[in-house]
Parts: C-alpha cells; structure tokens; sequence
C-alpha cells in the first residue's frame, strides 16, 4: 500500500526500488541505481540543483526503505545502497555531496526507526554509504562527506575511524 504521507517523488522512489528487487538478482546495485536515477530526475531542469536535492533527498531515501520494508528486503543493506545512490545521483548533477550525504544519512537514520530496524545500524549502514560513494567519487567528496558527517551526525565520527589520506 502506498503511503500518503510521502510527496510523489518519494512515491517514485518507493516503486522503483519494488521494481527494481523485484526485476534483479543484486538488490543492492538496483537500489543505488533506482535512487540515482529518481535523483537526477528531480533535479532536471532545476536552477538550485543542490537546494532541489536536499529537498528531494528525503522523500527519495524514505520512499526507498519504506520499498526494502515492505517486500522483505535487508533494511540495512537498502539503507546503505540508497544512501549511496543519493549521494553518486548529487556528485552527478553538481549538487553539495556534503549536503545532500547529511540530508540523506538523517533522513535513513529517522526512516530505520520508523520501520522498527535497529537505529544504530542503521546510522553505520548510512554514513558507510555516504562515505563509499564519496570515496568513488574522489578525494575531495571524500574529505568533505567524511568532515560533515563528523560534525553533523551523531555517531559518525566513531563509524569514520580513519580520515581519508
């Protein structure tokens, strides 16, 4: 069932993530797509790409564990692959990485707790996707998602045992 509360881009975030597991053997790979994708759909066009995104960010990641919830897949593992999509989908349109991996990391964090999973993993499980995208991005993303989600999310610095060189 739908949830009413989520805007329509979260509503496309949660049915393309159920397609996505449902269509394919690596759910993990599909959810980072998904979310890259319904991403950079939202900010097409869009003037303050990296406002837009944070915006969007929310309801996409909400959408998306609600999706993992509801058809049985891993949270944890969808609260990583999403976090990790938004943050690849952010890099993409030239949106802040940092921004959008601290909107994104919050917005699991609180979604992980709504649907009953287990909160401090799933702040491990999100600031690991954050920084594994960051990482695949580059040096800089790296720094940046590594010191903003240090100083922005509770727990992270212990979860960010060794700074990037």
């Amino acid at each position: 069932m739908e949830n009413v509360s989520l805007t329509a881009i979260g509503r496309s975030a949660r049915r393309a993530v159920i397609g996505a597991v449902k269509t394919t053997g690596d759910t993990a790979k599909a959810i980072v797509e998904a979310i890259r994708d319904v991403l950079l759909t939202t900010v097409d066009g869009v003037s303050q790409v990296t406002v837009a995104a944070e915006k969007g960010v929310a309801q996409i990641i909400t959408g998306a564990i609600e999706a993992a919830s509801e058809v049985g897949e891993d949270i944890l593992m969808a609260i990583k692959s999403a976090v990790h999509g938004a943050v690849k989908g952010a890099s993409e349109v030239g949106a802040d990485v940092g921004k959008v991996a601290v909107k994104a990391t919050e917005e699991a964090i609180k979604t992980a707790g709504n649907v009953g999973a287990n909160v401090s993993e799933a702040t491990k499980h999100a600031v690991t996707g954050a920084i594994e995208a960051a990482d695949e991005i580059g040096t800089e993303a790296s720094k940046t998602v590594r010191n903003v989600l240090s100083s922005s999310i509770k727990g992270a610095k212990d979860i960010i045992k060794t700074p990037f060189k």
